[in-house]
């Protein structure tokens, strides 16, 4: 099992080795632990349009998101120049990370517990955001949720999607799994 950067096995992990994957198999009758979904990578992405005049929000950004996902975001660069948006090409427009094994594990837990607690008026989680893969999108309005973030250095909020991909076969184990995982989705009725 991978260790996070500290030494320690990170909480999430444990919870979903020791209660998520005996529930799932007991709910889906399955004989193996291997048949159970699990959490491949979390993508974030963050949008800087404001970088085209002034490159310092992009580094603001790159400095926020490093310090939510403990790891250097990529820059992402304009693909063609768009002149209604006053895009050129090669221009900076955004911001990725992709965590996997123990920082996966670490940010969803701040997630969880810190981060969607914290939203206002929370109503809880859109349960039809999965797509037909089992990935789950969720859109976060700004960035300050998250503790690590200076709120002195940092006066611009930014959204961020945020996308859980799992390997799970269709949307019903997925769901199952981040349900177990402590995702609060709102309740269909």
């Amino acid at each position: 099992m991978k260790q996070a950067s500290n030494g320690s096995v990170p909480r999430l992990r444990l919870h979903y080795r020791d209660r998520v994957i005996p529930e799932m198999m007991r709910r889906f009758g399955w004989k193996n632990s291997l048949q159970v979904p699990r959490l491949a990578k979390v993508v974030i992405n963050i949008g800087v349009s404001e970088a085209k005049e002034n490159i310092q929000f992009l580094e603001q950004a790159k400095e926020d998101l490093a310090r939510i996902s403990g790891q250097m975001p990529v820059v992402c660069r304009a693909k063609k120049s768009i002149s209604n948006f006053k895009i050129r090409q090669g221009m900076p427009i955004g911001l990725k990370v992709t965590l996997r094994r123990a920082r996966m594990y670490e940010f969803l837990d701040r997630l969880i517990s810190i981060a969607i607690p914290r939203l206002r008026d929370f109503q809880g989680l859109n349960p039809s955001s999965f797509d037909r893969w089992g990935n789950y999108n969720l859109g976060l309005q700004e960035q300050h949720l998250f503790p690590e973030v200076d709120l002195e250095k940092s006066t611009r909020t930014r959204g961020m999607n945020v996308t859980i991909a799992t390997t799970g076969r269709d949307l019903s184990e997925a769901r199952a799994m981040l349900e177990l995982l402590g995702m609060p989705f709102r309740r269909v009725q």
